[in-house]
């Protein structure tokens, strides 16, 4: 029986009389993977292996809070589309994170997309205690203020949307309020087997 043989014989079985309701099968319950679940994976192994996946850097910032002296900032390769309609985007966080509390109570944020040039950059803003923005130029983004650094490839301005739990991270969502692309001509700056490329 063809395609249309099929059509047929719904609109036939339609048409015979009131069809029987069917039962909508159960949802399945959702759950956490318990501890004892877990399929043993050496942790040297599996950051050697996901190295493997080239990824490009960002330095997300914020602006500088009540009682703050400068804006707060940190490097993170863990950044991505989200979603469309709305718009946003999403980035990973250590919990360990000193600086995502202030990027937390400021609720905003602007990923900025570095340039293949920018890798001194990244590694300023990779160090914990120092003060990352000494000697960097930047402005403000147009929505929410924070360092908008010179020379990226593009930015995103955004508040925070939702913040959920990953494991040893965070996973951070922003919904999109202003972006550009102000490097058009360079490349993007990668990471790829420890190693920017």
């Amino acid at each position: 029986m063809g395609h249309a043989g099929a059509a047929a014989a719904a609109v036939r079985y339609l048409r015979s009389g009131t069809p029987a309701p069917v039962e909508a099968l159960p949802r399945p319950e959702l759950r956490c993977v318990g501890e004892d679940e877990r399929a043993p994976v050496d942790p040297a192994e599996f950051r050697r292996v996901l190295g493997s996946f080239a990824t490009g850097v960002t330095i997300v910032t914020a602006p500088a809070g009540p009682g703050e002296d400068t804006p707060a900032g940190f490097a993170c390769q863990s950044f991505s589309s989200l979603s469309l309609e709305p718009p946003l985007i999403a980035f990973m966080v250590g919990r360990t994170s000193t600086t995502w509390p202030r990027i937390a109570r400021a609720g905003v944020f602007c990923v900025n997309v570095l340039s293949t040039g920018q890798g001194e950059l990244c590694r300023s803003f990779a160090v914990s205690g120092a003060d990352k923005f000494s000697g960097v130029a930047y402005d403000a983004a147009p929505a929410s203020g924070s360092p908008r650094l010179a020379g990226v490839l593009a930015w995103i301005d955004c508040t925070v949307h939702a913040v959920h739990t990953g494991g040893d991270h965070l996973i951070v969502v922003g919904r999109v309020e202003a972006l550009g692309t102000d490097a058009a001509e360079a490349e993007p700056l990668l990471f790829h087997r420890g190693r920017f490329r």
